[in-house]
């Protein structure tokens, strides 16, 4: 396999193609699609569509702090889809410590990073482990301040993979814009999160999402007390390691 010609290719594939290309090349067992409970279920779609009678691995962090209309959204996922969703959950013994020191909304006084590691990057780590490539909905118009460059299909630096291996990510809709997802999601009647139609465009933990307001854009509702450059949660920001 040659990544840097992998990645030429995939940036001149659908998003729909990308993903087909991606289970030929790395097989079902090794590939897994994160769902945040968002408008990312448009993978979920065409991965299934791709794959016919088989189903994606596709897991989601469960950090305890989401809202009900996500848990509910899930569970209508797994239904429509017939698949389960592999959640992943936090060290109970590190969320402990957390809350019992700073109390349930510290992130509102020293940030979300601390938080953000215990109950979503640690958890993530654990599940990334057994994978070669994982599949997310990041799309460059998400965030100018910090997706703007997003590749379709790159190398995770951050992140070891399967036995310690490399891990790729792909990210097929990358290059579309969000008025793009949103049509195709409506054209193939695809389920949404009922969230989005209270203005929640990026959907997180319930404490650290709000509606967005006009002119603002979608990820002004996460971690909205913060800079605009600190809106990422550890996930897809390159950690170190360790």
């Amino acid at each position: 396999m040659d990544p840097e010609a992998l990645a030429l290719e995939f940036e001149s594939l659908s998003p729909r193609r990308a993903l087909r290309r991606a289970f030929e090349t790395f097989g079902l067992d090794d590939v897994a699609i994160s769902f945040s409970g968002a408008e990312d279920v448009l993978l979920i779609e065409l991965a299934c569509d791709v794959l016919g009678d088989r189903k994606p691995r596709v897991f989601s962090l469960d950090t305890g702090r989401l809202h009900p209309e996500t848990y509910r959204f899930f569970a209508e996922v797994e239904s429509h889809y017939g698949l389960r969703i592999e959640y992943c959950f936090p060290q109970a013994a590190a969320v402990e410590d957390l809350v019992r020191r700073k109390g349930l909304f510290s992130f509102f006084e020293d940030g979300h990073k601390e938080c953000c590691g215990i109950r979503k990057v640690e958890p993530l780590r654990r599940r990334l482990s057994d994978l070669r490539l994982w599949i997310t909905g990041q799309r460059r118009d998400q965030s100018p301040d910090t997706r703007a460059s997003v590749p379709v299909f790159a190398l995770d630096p951050g992140f070891p993979g399967k036995a310690g291996g490399p891990l790729y990510k792909l990210n097929p809709l990358a290059g579309m814009a969000s008025a793009s997802v949103w049509d195709t999601i409506r054209a193939f009647e695809v389920p949404f999160n009922p969230l989005h139609a209270r203005g929640m465009v990026s959907v997180g933990c319930e404490p650290c999402t709000r509606a967005v307001l006009p002119g603002e854009h979608e990820r002004a509702g996460r971690w909205w007390w913060e800079e605009a450059t600190k809106k990422e949660c550890g996930l897809h920001s390159s950690p170190e390691p360790g």
